[in-house]
């Protein structure tokens, strides 16, 4: 029957091509008249009976349908609540200062600091990293145009999952072009509908895809409730669940809090499931040696799963991973989705991960030393010029820490409401989301640029400012950030 309908298929494509002066197969034509679609139907004949239209006639036709009307209304709801994104130009490498380009600088050039970026090493624009990058594009060529599985694996590929799998002390790690990529890519194949997977409710976007993408049943606990997470692990026993999986952010990327994972290990061990922790905002700078929540919280050998990215403090550049046991990491090969059919990473950016990793495990950079380092009274040391270039992994984690730790206290002084407690992440709680909108564009025109966060993103009423600090930022650029806080806060009401 089958093979009976292939014949006749390919028959009958056959027939048309010579009756209907359709081109020959590897024939690429402009010409309508001389196509056909599959069953023999002239194209022509189609076309003959719909009068051309102008790009304006179609535009019309386009606005009055009834998905333009939603669409139009949903984006002046969006505008007229201020939550619309803008999207401003950055005409500069990213930096402790950039050079921006909107409307708040009447769209000319302009630097300001920057204090919105996930650059917490002060490592995107490295020279050292730089350098690569551009070789590995003389080496090993711009992209790969493949996926892994087919002829997208590079020696660069094998050897960077071998040095993240080191510096995690983890069995086996998996490159994906994204955390959100890995994070969605990954209950799906781990649990089906008899499985059970416990999230908290405050997880970044990419595992609640993960999770909706998954068969299993799911339970939500309260925000870093471990007396709820109990509860919810006891629902899903009682529930007949087969395999648990508990996930969780290593440090929540809106609130600048921390997962208690001593505790949710505790829990997992007692119910027999499994851990997963997504480390975006805590690998590389979190930890005695910046290995992220799990050395921070000592459970790295009882975390089962964690992921991360190459798009925040490991040189801002994009990709992210899956890094733990080698049983997980080999059938993530075989059946993730967004690994089995997402090209595989550009080299060029393999390779600058490559010296970030060498970077955060070696003792000391080539780049530093006694004659260009100085003492700032902290216990970090620190360049003249403020930057990260000839500083170790420890020194900017510690520099990182100092100017954190500086901000917070100053901004508690000035009289704001911050959250969190020590991590580089602060949120300036305003509460009313066009307020914080106003204030974001308001410190924008003095220099500082930071952006406002409100519902979708966080809760409703809980609007804030998200400021994100660096190692790359100087005592100057921290005591400037907060003066303009202070002068636009008292303008806005927000201090005394």
């Amino acid at each position: 029957m089958g093979r009976n309908f292939l014949h006749c298929f390919s028959y009958g494509r056959s027939f048309v091509r010579r009756y209907s002066g359709a081109p020959s197969p590897g024939v690429f034509t402009r010409n309508s008249e001389r196509t056909s679609c599959l069953w023999g139907w002239q194209t022509r004949r189609h076309l003959a009976a719909t009068p051309e239209q102008s790009t304006e006639a179609r535009r019309r036709k386009w606005r009055d349908t009834g998905l333009y009307q939603w669409i139009h209304q949903e984006l002046d709801g969006i505008r007229s609540a201020g939550l619309y994104k803008s999207e401003r130009r950055i005409l500069s490498p990213q930096a402790a200062d950039v050079v921006v380009e909107s409307p708040e600088t009447n769209n000319k050039p302009r630097k300001v600091l920057n204090f919105c970026a996930n650059n917490y090493l002060g490592l995107a624009n490295h020279p050292e990293i730089k350098q690569s990058a551009r070789d590995a594009l003389d080496s090993h060529g711009f992209g790969v145009a493949s996926v892994r599985f087919i002829c997208g694996t590079q020696d660069v590929h094998k050897e960077l999952e071998r040095k993240i799998s080191t510096f995690h002390d983890t069995e086996d790690t998996i490159l994906y072009h994204s955390c959100f990529g890995a994070n969605e890519g990954l209950f799906e194949v781990l649990l089906g509908p008899e499985d059970a997977i416990l999230s908290d409710e405050l997880n970044h976007a990419s595992i609640i895809d993960g999770v909706r993408l998954c068969k299993a049943r799911r339970y939500r606990y309260r925000h870093l409730d471990m007396e709820d997470l109990e509860r919810q692990l006891e629902k899903a026993n009682q529930e007949g669940a087969r395999h648990k999986l508990i996930a969780t952010d290593g440090v929540f990327s809106m609130d600048g809090d921390v997962a208690p994972l001593e505790q949710i290990c505790f829990l997992a061990d007692q119910y027999d499931a499994i851990v997963m922790v997504d480390d975006c905002h805590a690998t590389g700078f979190v930890g005695a040696k910046g290995r992220g929540t799990p050395e921070l919280c000592g459970v790295m050998d009882r975390v089962d799963i964690v992921t991360s990215t190459l798009g925040k403090a490991l040189g801002g550049g994009a990709g992210g991973y899956t890094t733990g046991r080698k049983e997980i990491i080999e059938i993530l090969r075989q059946r993730s989705r967004p690994y089995l059919f997402s090209n595989a990473l550009p080299p060029s950016i393999v390779a600058g991960s490559l010296t970030v990793f060498d970077m955060l495990m070696r003792k000391r950079s080539p780049a530093s030393g006694a004659d260009t380092a100085r003492s700032d009274g902290t216990g970090a040391s620190t360049t003249e010029t403020g930057g990260a270039e000839a500083l170790e992994a420890s020194e900017l984690r510690a520099r990182l820490a100092r100017n954190t730790r500086l901000f917070r206290t100053k901004m508690g002084a000035a009289g704001f409401r911050l959250g969190g407690e020590w991590h580089p992440i602060v949120p300036v709680m305003i509460g009313d989301a066009q307020i914080a909108a106003d204030m974001a564009k308001a410190l924008l025109e003095e220099g500082i640029y930071v952006v406002g966060f409100s519902y979708p993103v966080v809760p409703r009423d809980k609007a804030r400012i998200r400021v994100q600090i660096s190692a790359a930022h100087s005592t100057d650029d921290i005591e400037q950030c907060v003066a303009a806080f202070a002068k636009v806060g008292k303008e806005k009401k927000l201090i005394p």
